[in-house]
């Protein structure tokens, strides 16, 4: 896995823009399924081969060399400790799809959640098995590992989401929670604005470009970031395997939040009792499907 402290360039062949434009699309993917409540950018990042890195730049973003080069306004030299050019098409492609996608993900989960949820539910199963590829040894502590994340997420995902105030601090308080749950896998930082009651404000707030709720918003996303990054490059460096086998059982858990299958009375059912469940499995499949070819094209960006 690439180092926390020195991120690993692309070793993908083909010119600067083209690896660029690469990262600014698994960026738009990112940014597109942070807008699901459930489904987590974390899991893009993974399937697409970039969220070690990702992780790793991000805490760079407080470390002692960054800081300092920033202090004396030596922005190229801080630029390059930053591992800048990825971070940026990375971020950019996420405002993208956060940016032109809010309304058109909106619809789509008021008029077909179900398809919307099944296709989720193929693509996070899928990369739940990805994840668990990447753990170097199975033993007796990584299983429980995962395990204990699945029931985590298992948990987590079924509370009730809340009424809470809509004060700046509070809101400066969900940005920062919601960000840090966007950088693990499983758990979705939409969903976590659910749960607080804000995801609904948050994202009208995107859509009319509501600076009042947005900058609190975005101010604690960016004290969450740089926080809890440097927490998971650390646990990536000094217990890979683990932190990994926990990512994957987050991941196996949050399939509650995704569950598309409804009994024509209303309420969930097995595939073989649901309304609809065909094309609900072609789409589950579909998703699967997907987390493969992403999967295989995210392969030359990390080990």
């Amino acid at each position: 896995m690439p180092n926390a402290g020195a991120p690993r360039p692309d070793p993908s062949r083909g010119t600067p823009r083209a690896r660029s434009l690469g990262l600014v699309l698994r960026g738009v993917a990112m940014g597109t399924a942070d807008l699901i409540p459930g489904v987590s950018g974390g899991t893009m990042a993974l399937i697409l081969g970039i969220y070690q890195e990702l992780i790793a730049s991000l805490g760079l973003l407080t470390s002692p060399a960054f800081l300092s080069a920033l202090a004396r306004m030596h922005l190229r030299r801080a630029f390059r400790l930053a591992n800048g050019g990825f971070l940026v098409a990375v971020i950019a492609g996420i405002g993208v799809a956060v940016l032109t996608l809010s309304r058109v993900m909106h619809a789509l989960l008021a008029g077909y959640p179900g398809h919307v949820y099944a296709f989720f539910f193929g693509l996070i199963l899928a990369s739940a098995g990805v994840v668990g590829r990447k753990v170097g040894r199975w033993a007796p502590r990584t299983l429980a590992g995962a395990a204990a994340g699945a029931v985590g997420a298992f948990w987590m995902v079924g509370l009730t989401p809340a009424h809470t105030p809509d004060a700046p601090a509070f809101l400066l308080l969900s940005g920062a929670l919601a960000i840090c749950a966007l950088m693990l896998p499983g758990i979705s930082g939409a969903f976590v604005l659910v749960l607080l009651g804000k995801y609904e404000l948050a994202l009208a707030a995107v859509s009319h470009l509501e600076l009042a709720v947005l900058a609190p918003l975005g101010a604690g996303a960016v004290v969450g970031l740089l926080t809890f990054a440097r927490v998971l490059a650390w646990l990536l460096r000094r217990a890979h395997d683990a932190t990994l086998a926990v990512l994957a059982g987050f991941m196996l858990g949050s399939l509650r939040k995704v569950w598309p299958f409804e009994a024509p009375g209303g309420g969930s059912a097995w595939p073989w009792q649901a309304s609809g469940a065909p094309l609900l499995l072609a789409l589950l499949a579909v998703g699967a499907l997907a987390v493969v070819l992403l999967e295989r094209a995210g392969r030359r960006r990390e080990p």
